[in-house]
């Protein structure tokens, strides 16, 4: 798979998902590529692990060190590793605000119980203690507040008679380290998935007032003012015309303005066939870190340039509210 996104695994010990995600990631069709295993305890076992199947390793003792300052360490090796994502496979430690913030949206966690229920420690207890009929697994995304990030997927595990703590968390374990690869490679993925991709750009494109869909030479496209003379201003692009881009194509100003941008961050922008003579550019959306507030801006931007003036009026005044 092309454009696979690249993870950073943060770890405190042996490392057990660590694994999992590292040997999902070799398969065939995976989304995502491990570019770094970084550890708070230099001594911990996944480290030799993955030094051994070829990955970069990190590691920075946070003892004695002020906690802002070892997450700084710990999200620089991140970065000086390429990673667009992080992923916390049994990383023991709670995360400064600022850096779940930086990272809100691009940061996992894993969490042995299912949530909302059970937050923190001792889940397994918690719940056979409850009178619960089932444990389980839950993979979510990290923000400040601890375990309280939007759920990407869960798995039950059941409580039998006798259950103790100890006998769930190791049926527990099984059961994370099936989950845990496939809900990575499945929002990773997202990037790179169409569907995904025209979805957020539909739902970005009707926002903007007097708006609506037409398909225009069998790509959806989106035209501002009335269904009978509204005029376009974005088209989704999949691939088209022998291109790889899965792209938003949006009006510039100029033809200088459009060749400037492509030749100065290729990475973001294209001349797409037909549209680019007319001053149409190509947002690349199937791209690592793609910046939806950005799409968000070029999309309003290219609606103002046919929206009918009391539609623009009609928006600029419900910004000031």
């Amino acid at each position: 798979m092309a454009n696979k996104a690249k993870v950073a695994i943060f770890i405190s010990g042996r490392g057990s998902n660590m694994a999992a995600l590292l040997y999902a990631s070799f398969l065939p069709g995976a989304a995502y590529e491990v570019v770094l295993v970084a550890a708070n305890d230099p001594e911990a076992e996944g480290l030799a692990l993955a030094s051994g199947e070829g990955i970069s390793t990190f590691a920075l003792s946070h003892k004695g060190m002020p906690r802002e300052q070892h997450d700084e360490a710990m999200e620089q090796a991140a970065r000086d590793a390429g990673a667009d994502y992080i992923v916390l496979a049994g990383y023991m430690r709670i995360l400064t605000d600022g850096f779940a913030t930086r990272w809100e949206g691009r940061m996992l966690n894993i969490h042995p119980s299912l949530l909302p229920k059970y937050p923190g420690l001792d889940t397994h207890q918690r719940a056979i203690d409850a009178g619960d009929s089932h444990g389980g697994v839950s993979v979510h995304l990290v923000t400040p507040e601890l375990d309280a990030g939007q759920v990407l997927g869960q798995m039950k595990v059941s409580i039998r008679e006798s259950e103790t703590a100890d006998t769930l968390a190791e049926r527990v374990r099984f059961a994370e380290h099936q989950l845990y690869p496939r809900v990575v490679s499945e929002y990773v993925g997202r990037e790179n998935d169409p569907d995904f991709l025209l979805g957020k750009v539909r739902e970005l494109a009707l926002a903007l007032p007097q708006t609506h869909e037409r398909e225009s030479h069998g790509s959806p496209g989106w035209r501002a003012g009335s269904e009978k003379s509204g005029k376009y201003f974005a088209y989704f692009n999949d691939q088209h015309h022998g291109t790889e881009h899965v792209a938003v194509l949006v009006k510039t100003g100029s033809m200088d303005e459009l060749l400037d941008l492509v030749e100065a961050q290729p990475q973001a922008y294209f001349k797409p066939a037909y549209y680019g003579a007319s001053g149409w550019i190509g947002v690349i959306l199937n791209r690592p870190g793609l910046d939806w507030d950005h799409v968000a801006d070029w999309l309003e931007r290219s609606w103002r340039s046919v929206a009918p003036k009391s539609a623009a009026k009609l928006h600029d005044a419900a910004d000031q509210f």
